[in-house]
């Protein structure tokens, strides 16, 4: 599929919904504070062969932080597992519009797969739009989840049953450590934009996650992802993406990293920046969380300058 605009629409992907090279991921992952069960919501209603993609499963078991992202090996191992080849076009959506589909067409693109696209709008556009969803057991959608549980943690004991059919190439420029970040503090070579709320941001708001201190990491500036979106949860166009980024006293003409909670919501913004012709930023993935846990991290808060 030639498309460099990293979306498509959900009239575009009903009318090629029986592609055999075009696989469909549901990507939905809720806050905790949300209370909703995506596997469970992906079981009543999902888009017609459309297959459950679990961050916090295919993500790093041996990190204490939440859905880090794995090795090489194990993304292989458990992409191969779902069924998903390296000539295949991934579409990825989820449940709220526009939310955790980013991540993972994020995660596609720093193994090196780039034949991969968002819905815009995700499931609820579907049904704005009218098409059909499918249901489907427990025992088939666990299946599926057994697999891909198994096939990473085979990877991570260095035990690859069957030779990975989906190969990938590592792309370290998407993907910044604590340690760049830091390091980014000192030499200033990337604006550092996070994609939480501006209470969150400020300190004046609780973290989602329980024990972690709000507030932001020095030098970086507020880009909260809600303002890349519209009321439908849909992009913005690219005019006004471009106006809500460069209200923010960020650049466009010098280079970018985004962080957030957890690494989720940063890549709508990547995601929002890539449309507008700025590809290839990277997330700090250990975001936040890693950062506010730390005992020898600098905090900032509104009250604190």
């Amino acid at each position: 599929m030639e498309n460099h605009e990293p979306l498509v629409s959900a009239e575009w992907l009903h009318a090629n919904l029986r592609n055999p090279d075009i696989k469909v991921l549901d990507a939905s992952w809720y806050m905790p504070l949300e209370h909703r069960n995506a596997l469970e919501e992906y079981q009543v209603a999902h888009i017609p062969g459309a297959i459950f993609f679990d961050i916090d499963r295919i993500s790093d078991p041996t990190s204490n932080l939440p859905h880090m992202l794995p090795s090489e090996e194990a993304f292989a191992a458990a992409i191969s597992a779902i069924g998903i080849q390296n000539e295949d076009d991934v579409i990825v959506y989820d449940g709220k519009g526009l939310f955790s589909a980013a991540r993972v067409w994020w995660m596609f693109r720093v193994f090196g797969h780039n034949k991969v696209w968002v819905l815009d709008g995700g499931l609820p556009q579907w049904y704005r739009s009218g098409y059909e969803v499918e249901s489907t057991t427990p025992q088939h959608a666990n299946l599926t989840l057994t697999a891909v549980s198994e096939a990473i943690e085979n990877a991570y004991r260095g035990q690859l049953v069957a030779p990975a059919t989906f190969k990938t190439k590592f792309r370290p420029q998407l993907v910044w450590s604590l340690d760049q970040i830091k390091q980014n503090m000192k030499d200033q070579t990337h604006q550092h934009i996070d994609a939480r709320s501006k209470p969150r941001f400020d300190g004046v708001a609780p973290e989602p996650r329980q024990g972690i201190k709000s507030g932001h990491i020095p030098g970086s500036k507020c880009v909260p992802f809600t303002e890349m979106l519209d009321g439908s949860q849909m992009f913005l166009t690219e005019d006004e993406l471009r106006k809500r980024i460069l209200q923010e006293s960020t650049s466009l003409d010098r280079p970018i990293v985004a962080s957030c909670g957890t690494g989720v919501t940063a890549c709508i913004l990547v995601l929002g920046l890539h449309r507008i012709g700025k590809p290839d930023v990277p997330v700090y993935d250990g975001s936040w969380t890693e950062w506010a846990t730390l005992p020898d991290t600098t905090i900032v808060t509104a009250a604190s300058g």
